[in-house]
């Protein structure tokens, strides 16, 4: 497997954008549950069909770009808000990077780092180490960049969090990501209530961090990707369920920006796992 990802990580963009619209259809026609979930969560958004339709070749597209973003030659970004990042890290505060499973959220992390984090301000990303050995050392190994530190989803992996935004750095995380039992609460999302992280809120009431909403824009016909930043507006409230919905809020806010890159067909209200 990890042969075939460095093999696919020589194609051209467009083409593995391609073969990942063929990807998407394939799983969506032939997994009934898959196409269930998109379709109610999309549903539960308030969208028409007109309005998900899209989101379905796009969430093969986001499988099919990782051999290249992970081991290949750089892709073209474009910036839109990058002013708000400067003076963000200018404050000294620290920075928390919200994004929603929207668009390439792989790409995001990556744009910073070349832009901002070689210059002494690194990115401290939050994920999950997948369970396959494989992909977990093929992950370890793509995610090794300059200016690009990751972090585990332990309480380890969020001491590092807290020490990285103390020390004026910036983090970044997936708000809309269910956490395991214990690490969250309900909060209303398009409507409907969904298991939300607190540590994003958490984060921010710790350690005064400034906050700012980002996602990577996947441009059509492979021409690469455009990284959208925008100020999260009001200061999040001070009581944590409050500050948690005022996330959600946003991330909602961000998702109906571009709702055909939306990864619809996330698990947002499952049941949250316990930890082992």
């Amino acid at each position: 497997m990890v042969t075939l990802f460095k093999l696919l990580s020589a194609w051209p963009l467009w083409l593995l954008h391609g073969a990942g619209v063929a990807l998407g259809w394939l799983v969506f026609l032939l997994s009934p549950t898959y196409r269930q979930r998109f379709v109610k969560n999309a549903q539960q958004a308030g969208l028409n069909w007109r309005q998900w339709l899209g989101a379905v070749g796009e969430a093969g597209k986001l499988v099919a770009e990782l051999p290249r973003l992970w081991l290949g030659r750089p892709v073209p970004v474009q910036w839109d808000g990058a002013d708000l990042v400067d003076a963000a890290l200018a404050q000294g505060r620290g920075v928390v990077f919200l994004t929603p499973h929207l668009g390439s959220f792989e790409i995001a992390a990556r744009a910073y780092a070349q832009r901002f984090g070689q210059a002494g301000k690194p990115v401290t990303v939050l994920y999950r180490p997948p369970r396959q050995p494989w992909l977990r050392a093929l992950v370890a190994e793509s995610r090794q960049r300059p200016g690009l530190l990751t972090a585990p989803t332990s309480l380890s992996g969020v001491k590092q969090l807290i020490k990285a935004l103390k020390q004026g750095e910036a983090v970044a995380l997936l708000p809309d990501q269910v956490p395991p039992q214990g690490m969250g609460v309900m909060a209303p999302f398009f409507g409907r209530e969904a298991y939300t992280m607190t540590l994003s809120a958490r984060l921010v009431q710790q350690t005064g961090a400034c906050v700012l909403l980002t996602w990577g824009e996947r441009l059509r016909w492979g021409r690469g990707y455009r990284v959208h930043v925008h100020p999260l507006g009001p200061e999040l409230p001070t009581a944590l369920p409050d500050a948690v919905s005022a996330v959600n809020h946003a991330m909602e806010m961000l998702v109906l920006q571009c709702p055909r890159q939306y990864l619809w067909g996330y698990a947002r209200y499952k049941t949250p796992r316990t930890l082992a």
